[in-house]
């Protein structure tokens, strides 16, 4: 009878720890799905498709930069196509011909222009951004250009007029109408200066209430209410704390709406209770044996925070805090309750400039009707998971290196 039921109590064993290795295998066929799925659809919005024009810039153009900057460039564009397509005589045609540049191309000549002001008067190759439509039909295909574009663009393919190249774009610029001049640099200087506002305002008051909690508070049910409302605010879904952020610091302290700095504050008050409860663990987790030491040696109860046992507590501190920037970094609900949601194209220069992060931008291009921005929004994603990674690997590495084993 006994062997009967050891037999049985095996075989149950075994099937558990088969249900574990299905579920683990399950678990990872199903990142690396999702994982595959958005570098196949990300990977080309960090390209885009460039047509190379001979233009010639004339003097009416001005010859000081700011006549040139309120110039009209549009006029060698169209001129320099039909130089290339002799054939287009029609009006509709000339406006698709026209279509195949990307409107940005006119910032992309005043610029160069600017810089370069010896080339007015001569015939100089540039290589200006495609408009949309021609950039989807070169990565794949994409049917949206007419018959007499598509004749156009395979021409060009067919001279080395057409490339695709890395998206400068992607990195250096905001948010744009059009897809193909559409950056991410808005969002990720945004969310900077939001997780920059947020550690200064949660790690200084998270490590110091945790801190006289666990070590000076006296016990008593008031400290006991402290500690359950602190570990039942970690819980709290992150929409509360954007309608919180909203009273708080928009409608009662006037900060500004869609600023970075809001946004930090809110995501602070959100990972304040994880610093808190972090760092109270860690402070718990070193042995009392110190404690006892530094007041054997006549210290006093802060020189004995201070000098001792914060300072073993600080590799689990900072792994705690991390953990939390990273997940603040990942929000957009509490962002999206304060206003952080507009549609930002300068790059913000302080945290009181209007500004978005980088989950809201994902979120804003995910809407979006182009089908470019599609790729636009895997790649904000594949940048997003990369940031996400390097925190978690610096938290795990910070725990590793610097941990204490008593």
């Amino acid at each position: 009878m006994n062997k009967t039921l050891l037999a049985k109590r095996y075989k149950a064993e075994r099937r558990f720890r088969r249900y574990g290795q299905i579920a683990i295998a399950t678990a990872l066929i199903s990142l690396v799905f999702l994982l595959s799925t958005i570098v196949m659809r990300g990977w080309q919005g960090f390209l885009h498709t460039q047509i190379s024009l001979p233009l010639t810039i004339d003097s009416s153009v001005g010859d000081n930069t700011k006549d040139i900057r309120h110039a009209d460039f549009s006029p060698f564009i169209k001129q320099a196509l039909l130089k290339q397509f002799p054939e287009v005589k029609d009006k509709r045609q000339i406006r698709a011909l026209v279509g195949l540049i990307s409107s940005g191309a006119l910032q992309e000549i005043r610029n160069h222009v600017i810089a370069n002001p010896q080339i007015i008067g001569k015939e100089t190759v540039f290589w200006l951004s495609a408009s949309d439509r021609v950039d989807r039909y070169i990565k794949s295909g994409s049917d949206k250009l007419n018959p007499d574009q598509v004749l156009w663009v395979t021409k060009l393919k067919e001279q080395g007029d057409i490339k695709l190249t890395w998206n400068n774009y992607f990195f250096t610029s905001g948010d744009s109408r059009e897809p193909e001049l559409a950056g991410f640099a808005a969002s990720m200087i945004g969310s900077l200066f939001t997780l920059l506002s947020c550690m200064l305002v949660a790690l200084p008051i998270g490590v110091m209430t945790a801190i006289y909690l666990e070590e000076f508070a006296p016990s008593g049910k008031i400290t006991d209410l402290i500690e359950l409302n602190i570990n039942n605010l970690a819980a709290v879904p992150s929409v509360v704390y954007g309608l919180l952020g909203l009273a708080v610091y928009l409608n009662l302290f006037g900060v500004p709406r869609s600023a970075s700095l809001a946004g930090g504050l809110t995501l602070a008050l959100m990972i304040l209770p994880t610093i808190i409860i972090a760092t109270r663990a860690s402070l718990r987790a070193v042995p009392d044996s110190i404690r006892d030491a530094a007041r054997a040696l006549g210290a006093s109860p802060l020189q004995v925070v201070l000098h001792h046992t914060f300072p073993l507590a600080i590799p689990g501190i900072m792994t705690g805090t991390i953990l939390g920037i990273a997940r603040a970094m990942g929000e957009t609900a509490p962002l999206l309750m304060i206003g952080m949601v507009a549609f930002i194209v300068d790059i913000p220069r302080n945290p009181l400039d209007p500004a978005t992060a980088m989950p809201v931008q994902i979120y804003l291009w995910a809407t979006s009707p182009e089908e470019s921005f599609v790729e636009k929004t895997a790649a904000g994603i594949m940048v997003l998971l990369v940031a996400l990674i390097t925190l978690n690997s610096a938290a795990i590495f910070i725990r590793k290196r610097f941990e204490h084993h008593w």
